[in-house]
């Protein structure tokens, strides 16, 4: 070959890879000289890849495998009302401090190859903002410095105890008095979680005994505290601030959403938190700490939150393990009426402390009215046009007038952002409260998960108009083929593997809230008496379940039934399967009468 042509054949190469679509559609921020591993501020320079993605219309994001670190400089600062995180006392300002934002990203793929993105201080670690076909994959999230502190009870004996700090956490005694704090923060309102390495169990616990005891550190890592309490040698006790000033993720007003192969392994403040978006898939998403770190604890909250979404929700071979709140919680907002503007005007608020100030409607919504007391959707409006009056009210225009038969404290519930939801083939452990929250009127399913030992009801369905105003009754679930494992010894309600407790203070048999719930397959391996409480129910089906007596945890609820109903009708237990020595065997009913419940092909119940 001419020496010539030996020349040009590798840049005529180059130049033909440019011109290949999948190339030119790609943008990796090593392309920007930005290289893992060096333990240095990669925040803005990150976003400027990212922006520089969104403005050219770019396919694919890439970064090489390895460790980038986030920090607070550089990063951009954005008000965000986000559901369920915090007050005007507690954060009036509600400014998150992001780490990788993507506005108006459309038909993008971010793909971390497996690196592993440290973050610093407190943080919103990545932000999708009125995106549309966007999906990350392969990418593992954490913090140097979580806000949750670890601790394990070292030594117990003659009014002291050791603690073994986790070596993550950061603390200092000034005046003989423990203070947690970390990169640019410091604890003040604690919580405290404590886990019990024997049984695997979570219960509320109390840093008092120890934030106002006199410690003294032994070696770094191990303090002592003088105290009277008696905690179990080898628990671990988890304390963080209960303020949530930041979420782990944020996905907002979106559409067309996918996590795959993502580890969410530590969320400050609240998880991921998808509001007002349209299909959100969550497949291979591990919430849960990297094993190397020794933790045991990965959000200060939820794991997943969904509110006022619609299309459909999936999660999907998940797994979840160490958070201070519920792993799934899925809901709309009821807004309580409080004014009314003419005819065809409702003036609205958001009544919880904790939501409020985002958009909760939008022109051409078909909405609901419903009265508080019984939870009764009574009728429809569509709204026109949607004011702001300020960031707890709203005035909503509708078509047509409102009904006259409104009353004090009724709500207005968006219908339209509600959303289908398929939870299935995930792993729950690890928690003090619930496995999943689920209130949404379309379909929903909830097959083949394991729920290991959650502290309250492994599925609770609500309905709230009272206290966290979260919509909204149900109208077709079904929760089979998973497999319960001594749920619900901390808490219920009622101490049930499965509630259903809407809200509302009327219990009216002719008046019900919730409608068409099956529970069908599942086994049941339960330590204590309560397996189902359902209140204002109509149309549940208990079929072809199992129900097996374990040991290891102790019988503790004051609710010594199997079975609880309250003011529900069509209510068909068959198939049921009892394996010797289980606890209860027996139907407690309210405000109903025994004809609503037919009992077939299954052992003899008693019906009280």
């Amino acid at each position: 070959m001419p020496v010539l042509h030996r020349f040009y054949l590798p840049i005529l190469a180059g130049f033909l890879l440019l011109l290949h679509p999948s190339y030119a559609q790609t943008i990796s921020v090593a392309n920007a000289g930005i290289r893992p591993d060096t333990y240095e501020n990669a925040t803005a320079r990150i976003q400027k890849v990212i922006d520089e993605a969104i403005r050219t219309g770019k396919t694919s994001l890439t970064f090489e495998k390895g460790r980038y670190d986030f920090w607070p400089d550089g990063a951009i600062r954005e008000q965000y009302f986000i559901s369920n995180t915090s007050t005007e006392k507690e954060d009036s300002l509600k400014i998150r401090t992001i780490g990788m934002l993507f506005r108006n990203a459309k038909n993008l793929t971010i793909d971390g190859n497996g690196a592993l993105f440290v973050f610093h201080g407190k943080m919103s670690t990545i932000v999708l903002e009125h995106c549309e076909n966007v999906k990350l994959q392969n990418i593992r999230v954490d913090f140097e410095r979580p806000t949750m502190s670890e601790m394990r009870y070292a030594d117990v004996s003659n009014g002291e105890v050791e603690l073994d700090i986790q070596r993550d956490a950061r603390y200092a005694i000034r005046d003989g008095r423990l203070e947690w704090f970390g990169e640019g923060w410091k604890t003040t309102h604690y919580h405290a979680v404590e886990f019990d390495t024997t049984l695997k169990t979570m219960r509320y616990s109390d840093w008092k005994p120890y934030a106002n005891a006199q410690a003294t550190e032994i070696r770094p890592g191990r303090v002592r505290f003088k105290t009277n309490v008696t905690p179990k040698p080898g628990n671990i006790l988890t304390v963080r601030d209960i303020i949530r000033d930041q979420v782990g993720m944020h996905i907002r007003e979106s559409k067309n959403v996918t996590l795959e192969d993502v580890g969410m392994h530590y969320m400050h403040g609240l998880g991921i938190v998808s509001q007002y978006s349209e299909n959100i898939t969550m497949r291979r998403v591990t919430c849960a700490p990297r094993p190397e770190t020794g933790r045991i604890i990965a959000s200060s909250a939820d794991f997943m939150h969904f509110s006022g979404c619609r299309g459909k929700v999936t999660v999907e071979d998940c797994r979840f393990s160490g958070a201070h709140d519920d792993p799934i919680n899925i809901h709309g907002t009821n807004l309580r009426i409080v004014g009314k503007e003419g005819t065809n005007a409702l003036k609205v608020r958001f009544m919880h402390g904790q939501s409020y100030g985002f958009n909760a409607f939008f022109p051409r919504d078909t909405v609901a009215f419903l009265h508080s007391a019984t939870m009764e959707r009574f009728t429809n409006g569509v709204v026109k046009t949607v004011s702001r009056l300020n960031d707890r009210e709203l005035l909503l225009t509708f078509e047509k007038s409102v009904p006259a038969a409104l009353e004090a404290h009724d709500c207005v519930e968006n219908m339209t952002w509600t959303p289908e939801v398929l939870i299935r083939g995930n792993h729950f452990t690890r928690t003090n409260t619930r496995g999943v929250l689920l209130t949404t009127p379309r379909k929903a399913v909830i097959e083949n998960n394991t729920f290991f030992r959650t502290g309250m009801s492994a599925v609770l369905i609500e309905a709230d108009a009272e206290g966290w105003y979260e919509s909204g009754p149900v109208r077709d679930v079904t929760i089979r083929n998973n497999e319960f494992v001594d749920c619900a010894y901390q808490g219920g309600p009622n101490n049930a593997v499965i509630a259903i407790n809407p809200s509302n203070k009327v219990v009216d048999i002719k008046k019900p809230v919730h409608f068409n719930i099956r529970i069908e397959g599942n086994t049941f391996k339960t330590f204590d008496y309560p397996v189902l409480y359902a209140k204002s129910t109509q149309g549940l089906v208990f079929s072809n379940n199992q129900i097996i007596r374990t040991n290891e945890l102790q019988p503790q609820s004051a609710n010594h039934n199997m079975f609880w109903f309250n003011g529900c009708s069509g209510v068909d237990i068959s198939g049921l399967k009892l394996e010797e020595g289980v606890l209860g065997k027996n139907i407690r009913l309210e405000n109903m009468p025994k004809t609503a419940v037919k009992v077939s092909g299954a052992p003899k119940l008693t019906i009280e």
